[in-house]
């Protein structure tokens, strides 16, 4: 049986929903959905990669359409895997499962897998069709794509503020400019990523804890940037160490300041220093190498600013509440070095604006050039 593109396209919109559904779970796998369709064009089977080293999207699907499959067609968004890792191939069910034909979303760029599920496939004599929903499934799954890409993760940058731009009072008063549905969004996005990082004076001034609410199996790496060495001697982070990963990165020269905090359960590591403080880059790397694929910056102004100066910013998420606070010397989000002219300003791009209850909520992508995403 073979569909029209227009059927093959909500199939596909339908499977990258399921997908999603993985966000926080599966990393850093890249999150997947798969659909199953008997002879008839019927739905007989339908999945998502549900958690890491749990079976994969295409091997659900096809494990709950049984003998329904044969013949059938299998709709999946990524190109279903060829080697043994945390699970089997899924090529392999997929040829057990008697499928004529799969439509894949995108080519899986892993250097496992990178062609050869699809030329299995094909040699097995499976009509394989590619890209339908292409750019929605690299859309998806960008943040997993940068990481194989640059071995960096997806770097999410987050705030709150005023209608005139503040993020606390000329007192350092901060709590709370935004409202409680705003608030519960950020723990939302909290629970999707692997680790949330802010700078000493975000530890000084609000002593947050970091965490989701309510509290999920995998929570988090809290992170905190002090080159100086200087933290509180008590602090929500520090007294909750061994309940929920804290690491404190600091210059090489000043780690030995942070042995009480190492003492209590913290994990602390000396880097590079810049010349405006740690190097983002070296921050990067070290995330990285440890598969983060998301890595949520939560403040405040200057580690901000060392994100954007760094050009190491990927997506940025920001609450507005409707609220004036006025003061020349009442914080503004982004600090560091800035720019100089306008024409060199960060664009946005795929920006969505909604309500949060009384405030607005706005996403969307840095625009990086070319050079910048080599």
């Amino acid at each position: 049986m073979t569909l029209s593109l227009e059927l093959s396209e909500r199939w596909m919109r339908h499977a990258l929903a399921l997908a999603a559904r993985g966000r926080g779970l599966v990393e850093p796998n890249p999150m997947v959905g798969a659909v199953v369709l008997d002879t008839q064009g019927n739905l007989v089977g339908e999945s998502w990669h549900q958690r890491f080293g749990e079976p994969h999207a295409e091997a659900n699907a096809l494990n709950q359409a049984g003998e329904r499959a044969r013949a059938g067609t299998l709709f999946v968004t990524l190109e279903p895997c060829c080697h043994h890792g945390k699970t089997p191939p899924c090529t392999d069910a997929v040829l057990r499962s008697g499928v004529s034909r799969v439509v894949v979303a995108m080519a899986d760029p892993f250097p496992r897998v990178a062609g050869g599920g699809i030329a299995i496939l094909r040699n097995a004599g499976i009509d394989v069709e590619v890209s339908v929903g292409e750019a929605e499934a690299m859309k998806l799954n960008a943040p997993y794509l940068k990481l194989l890409r640059t071995g960096r993760p997806w770097v999410h940058l987050k705030w709150a503020m005023s209608l005139d731009g503040k993020i606390a009072t000329s007192t350092s008063e901060s709590k709370w400019i935004t409202g409680d549905e705003s608030r519960s969004q950020v723990h939302e996005l909290r629970r999707c990523v692997d680790a949330i990082l802010i700078g000493r004076g975000t530890v000084a001034a609000d002593d947050p804890m970091l965490t989701a609410r309510p509290p999920i199996p995998r929570a988090a790496t809290r992170i905190v940037l002090s080159t100086s060495g200087e933290l509180p001697e008590r602090c929500q982070l520090r007294s909750t160490a061994r309940e929920t990963p804290v690491l404190v990165m600091t210059s090489h020269s000043n780690r030995g300041k942070l042995a009480g905090w190492e003492a209590d359960g913290c994990e602390v590591l000396g880097l590079l220093e810049s010349d405006n403080g740690l190097s983002i880059d070296a921050v990067l790397e070290v995330l990285g190498r440890r598969r983060m694929t998301n890595v949520l910056v939560e403040g405040g102004a200057a580690v901000l600013g060392a994100f954007l100066d760094a050009k190491a910013a990927d997506e940025v998420h920001v609450y507005i509440a409707p609220k004036i606070i006025g003061g020349t010397r009442a914080l503004s989000p982004v600090g560091g070095a800035g720019i100089d002219r306008l024409t060199d300003a960060f664009s946005l791009t795929d920006v969505e604006i909604s309500r949060c209850g009384p405030d607005i909520y706005v996403q969307g992508m840095v625009a990086h050039s070319q050079s910048e995403q080599a």
